[in-house]
């Protein structure tokens, strides 16, 4: 729903309200005003009378109370509340009130003429105008009263709820931001990838003593970059590239040609933001599912495309054997993307590729 159409309807129903309130207000200003009025004879009188009188009385809360809410609409796209609340307020009242009392004196003239016969508006009883004149200024202000008042209590409620909505964003934040911290925690904790790198360096520092330094290197600024990024909500595109450079470089060390990774991207695309760790679990996600040897190499691609989204492809050759998987490192970017952005990663299968488009975030 628009904000136009809430406004219409904010109006629509609140004059179902204001009428009857004002109705009543009318009566109990009038006796608050005029107790002398023989009120006690007032249901004494023909049905055809107090008809007569109430119809008057109805038709006039109906045409003030559609006064002031025109003004009222007016005003909010000249002078919102939010913007001018204090001038908002004094020019609102006072010009509902200059308009009642001249819709008064015309809604009178204009009822002498059609029932009033041979009276004249001079003829009324100076007394009794004053009266009505009061009354209606005050109804002006009671009318002005339940629109303001309304309106804030709906901005209180439209703050309480955006508040809520932060506090239950926030938490989820923070819940999957544990989730990602756990997860990177536990790939640095785990045995296997542990190992294999140990074993790599150790065989590295018998052969090649600089290609042990340099692996020692990348291993290091894997671990780094987890350990100082993970409770970042949003890096830089080309710090995450170095991080995924290094991590690639370990998986190479090991896989040798089996695999490989192309990275074409334009410094303004590296400028960009997305979630930290994110090509780490896209790129382990490629290696766990796919086979990879030196006749069929798993290719990783990091582009970009018209739109400047991050585009990661690898070739689709998937074992010959099922690996139980939960889906965590896809389900937990997607996740980080809906708390992050309002848009989200997209997963494309074909016959050779798995393709993931990432949109990128300013930082």
């Amino acid at each position: 729903m628009t904000l136009k159409k809430e406004s219409q309807d904010f109006y629509k129903y609140l004059r179902f309200i204001t009428i009857p309130v004002v109705f009543i207000g009318f009566y109990l200003l009038s006796y608050m005003i005029n107790p002398y009025r023989p009120w006690s004879s007032f249901f004494h009188r023909e049905t055809s009378a107090i008809l007569g009188e109430w119809g008057f009385v109805l038709i006039f809360c109906f045409l003030i109370t559609e006064i002031c809410l025109t003004i009222a609409r007016i005003l909010d796209r000249k002078i919102p509340w939010v913007s001018h609340p204090l001038s908002r307020f004094v020019l609102q009242f006072s010009i509902q009130i200059i308009v009642s009392i001249l819709f008064l004196y015309f809604y009178m003239n204009a009822s002498l003429t059609v029932f009033g016969g041979q009276m004249k508006f001079s003829d009324l009883n100076s007394l009794a105008l004053r009266q009505s004149f009061v009354v209606s200024t005050l109804l002006s202000v009671l009318i002005s009263l339940i629109f303001t008042g309304n309106f804030f209590l709906q901005q209180w409620k439209a703050a309480m709820l955006e508040t809520s909505n932060l506090n239950l964003k926030a938490a989820e934040l923070k819940q999957i931001a544990l989730e990602s911290e756990l997860q990177s925690l536990k790939m640095q904790l785990d045995p296997h990838f542990m190992f294999n790198n140990f074993s790599t360096l150790s065989a590295l520092i018998e052969d090649d003593t600089n290609a042990a330094q340099h692996f020692l290197e990348k291993l290091s600024r894997v671990y780094r970059y987890m350990i100082i990024n993970v409770h970042k909500n949003v890096i830089s595109v080309e710090e995450e590239i170095r991080f995924a450079e290094a991590y690639f470089y370990l998986i190479k060390i090991r896989l040798g040609e089996n695999i490989k990774m192309q990275i074409n991207l334009s410094e303004e695309v590296l400028k960009k933001g997305i979630p930290p760790i994110t090509l780490q679990l896209l790129i382990e996600n490629a290696i766990k599912h796919n086979t990879a040897s030196r006749s069929k190499s798993l290719t990783i691609n990091i582009n970009e495309d018209e739109q400047q989204n991050l585009i990661i492809t690898n070739s689709l050759q998937r074992l010959n054997y099922n690996i139980p998987s939960t889906g965590t490192g896809l389900k937990n970017i997607e996740s980080r993307y809906r708390l992050l952005s309002d848009k989200l990663p997209e997963v494309t299968e074909t016959e050779d590729l798995f393709i993931v488009k990432l949109p990128l975030m300013n930082i």
